[in-house]
């Protein structure tokens, strides 16, 4: 039997990682990771403006110059390879994540004139600067086009595409007017590869344009003219200039041109898969399936579900968005997510105590010896506000019952219990709207190297924690995708279901609930929901403020061994 292959570019907030994947089995043959230079991490920032996160596309088109030709390399350390057998190419990018171009499909950003201005670059999916704008759309929406709101969780984010742009109108007015057009980084690079020279030209994935920029077929597409004249008639005048359609996963984004071809190593025309978020794309490659939960879990975390198609489409309040086949065709994709995971334990091991990579593991072996409660801590995860059930921008970070022996290990656990109580909000929210879960599948590096993080999470949850067969699950999903664009002829899939079951599986690691601890975090979590609920301005809070610490107390003492009433 002829062995095929496929190529999966996965664009992180730091590096872009190029895999080579075996279609027969899904096996990783050849890998590689470029580290984008610009700014920190990757990222530009402003000292005097946390919420500004941009990139400069010029890391994109370096990486992958950098990144493909050594993963194929790799690759051909399997005897059983050939560059000739590469049958598609995959891309999963982060998102929202809109890059401003010229008439010929330039970023902005490449043009001398705007290299050093960064409205010029890529509006980072973490970007939290249109906060104002998306309180405003959210607002103009709930009055005149509340069907635009109801597939999104009921409230429109600063992550997302419109507040991104809008921003620039505002603050940049010279890029928005240099701008031709706005193009997600998922659509991008797709149409950079197969050499689109016009904004008009970029067939566009309905992932980026469902659950970032209000688009449904069930209202003719992107928002309304008229809509965006009430917010301001400059972003109507785009609206011609962006798309009127655009494409599930199924479907190819173009073929690889010439000049990529040659700086890959590659025969011209092989096809190119649809671009889509890392989480959704993540999700495909993790085995997900109706019922399946799928939390990718990285600086933050992105959950994925998918309710099939054939029935009405799922209106959960406080989600990033329900949009039939933004995973896969057939199925609506359901997203959901917290804004800092990750982030939150590298913010305090180190930044608050200046450790590295050996402090994470230090921390983690110490916080394990920890009982549940034993800290008589809890804490909030929104350091970098609230993306689901709340859609906060702006809430804050907070951590309860400090005394002056709190070691840094139970700050560091109680950092994670967050986390795990906001990921069991999402879940309850979900379960009790229709999309029903009944299994977890975890993927990141966080997921595969933090035994703690994963037990406290199967404690918390009350759901056995699985892991992905892959460490490269968005990689390999955008691979998965390449195969399904080829096609069975080709030595591909004809559906992503088929091939799901020969290129992806679960691990032999999981992590069961611990009775005991389900019942002490049982407690916690009613104690996190009541700050959660109240701080984070929900209507129906109902808080016990001058007997929660208290309580908190009474939960600490029992872990020490201390029944006393």
């Amino acid at each position: 039997m002829v062995r095929s292959f496929t190529i999966g570019l996965d664009f992180g907030t730091g590096s872009v990682r190029a895999v080579v994947v075996d279609c027969a089995d899904g096996k990783i043959l050849g890998t590689s990771v470029f580290d984008f230079p610009t700014g920190l991490g990757g990222v530009i920032v402003d000292a005097h403006d946390p919420h500004l996160a941009r990139q400069n596309p010029a890391d994109y088109l370096a990486g992958m110059r950098a990144a493909v030709p050594t993963a194929l390399a790799a690759a051909a350390g399997d005897p059983g390879f050939s560059r000739d057998r590469v049958i598609g190419i995959g891309v999963d990018t982060t998102g929202s994540t809109p890059i401003p171009v010229d008439a010929d499909m330039q970023a902005l950003a490449l043009d001398p004139k705007w290299a050093a201005n960064p409205a010029a670059h890529a509006w980072l999916w973490k970007d939290h600067t249109g906060a104002d704008e998306a309180a405003a759309i959210t607002a103009m929406a709930s009055e005149f086009a509340p069907e635009y709101l109801a597939v999104i969780g009921g409230t429109y984010s600063s992550e997302w595409f419109w507040s991104k742009i809008w921003r620039c109108l505002k603050v940049a007015p010279d890029v928005f007017a240099a701008a031709e057009s706005w193009v997600e980084l998922a659509d991008y690079i797709p149409a950079v590869l197969a050499g689109v020279t016009s904004p008009g030209e970029i067939r566009r994935g309905v992932c980026a344009a469902g659950h970032k920029a209000m688009y449904s077929e069930a209202w003719g597409g992107l928002p309304a003219a008229e809509f965006l004249t009430r917010l301001d008639p400059k972003l109507a005048e785009l609206r011609p200039r962006l798309y009127d359609k655009a494409w599930p996963s199924d479907r190819p984004a173009g073929t690889l041109c010439q000049e990529w071809a040659g700086a890959f190593g590659l025969a011209q025309g092989v096809p190119i898969a649809m671009g889509a978020f890392d989480a959704h794309y993540g999700a495909i490659g993790a085995g997900i399936t109706s019922g399946t939960l799928v939390k990718i879990i990285g600086t933050s975390t992105c959950d994925i579900a998918i309710a099939s198609s054939a029935g009405q489409a799922p209106e959960v309040p406080g989600i990033c968005g329900t949009v039939n086949g933004s995973v896969m065709p057939g199925y609506y994709g359901v997203e959901a997510g917290q804004s800092a995971v990750g982030d939150l334990l590298r913010w305090w091991v180190e930044v608050v105590c200046g450790g590295d990579e050996a402090k994470h593991a230090e921390l983690s072996v110490e916080a394990a010896r920890l009982a549940p409660g034993e800290s008589g801590l809890v804490a909030l995860d929104w350091n970098n506000g609230n993306r689901t059930i709340l859609v906060d921008p702006h809430l804050t970070g907070l951590i309860v019952g400090q005394t002056l022996q709190t070691t840094q290990a139970e700050i560091y656990r109680a950092l994670i219990e967050a986390t795990a109580f906001g990921a069991r909000a999402i879940i309850e929210r979900l379960n009790a709207n229709g999309v029903l879960v009944e299994r977890v599948i975890s993927c990141g590096g966080i997921a595969e190297k933090n035994p703690l993080f994963m037990q406290i999470y199967a404690d918390v949850l009350g759901y056995p924690m699985l892991l992905a067969g892959s460490v490269q699950t968005p990689a390999l999903g955008a691979s998965i995708a390449a195969a399904v664009t080829a096609g069975a002829k080709a030595g591909g899939f004809d559906d992503f279901e088929s091939a799901q079951r020969q290129m992806t599986k679960i691990a032999d690691t999981s992590y069961l609930p611990e009775p005991r601890a389900r019942g002490v975090y049982d407690e916690l979590y009613r104690l996190y929901r009541e700050l959660h609920d109240s701080f984070g301005g929900m209507p129906d809070a109902q808080a016990d403020f001058p007997t929660l610490m208290k309580r908190l107390l009474a939960i600490r003492r029992r872990a020490h061994g201390d029944h006393t009433p």
